[in-house]
């Protein structure tokens, strides 16, 4: 199975991706010689790491019939400043109240599935070529 992702230039920092029918658009930051009229890449590659771990919280709680209201996610990134690079992301979880404490380690544990997060620990191959 191959799945094609279609990347346009639109000027200056901007750059607009097309997945599945769905158009995502990314600039730079005004320090970095963009508009700051869209998320980075690195602020689409955060969000896609937090949404994907929320959605396996949101399953195990459905599929115990735990309810989700309250359920939220916030990532806290340690950054370098010299390297450009995150050096740590902590994912802070509140839970429902009244949330079951002999589920806590094993909805931990489902989040870790996260298909995003198994990426990033086990990386793809990366291929560049130039299309003639």
């Amino acid at each position: 199975m191959e799945q094609m992702i279609k990347i346009a230039l639109q000027g200056g920092m901007k750059v607009g991706t097309t997945i599945n029918g769905h158009t995502i658009e990314t600039d730079q930051s005004e320090k970095d010689g963009g508009q700051n009229s869209a998320p980075t890449p690195m602020d689409l590659f955060l969000a896609s790491v937090g949404t994907c771990s929320a959605l396996y919280a949101q399953r195990f709680c459905e599929s115990r019939k735990i309810p989700t209201q309250g359920l939220s996610l916030c990532l806290r990134c340690d950054i370098s400043t010299e390297k450009f690079r995150i050096n740590r992301i902590t994912f802070e979880l509140s839970l429902p109240e009244g949330f079951p404490k002999k589920y806590r380690a094993a909805l931990l544990r489902a989040m870790d599935l996260c298909t995003v997060k198994k990426h990033i620990l086990t990386p793809p191959e990366f291929e560049t070529v130039i299309m003639e």
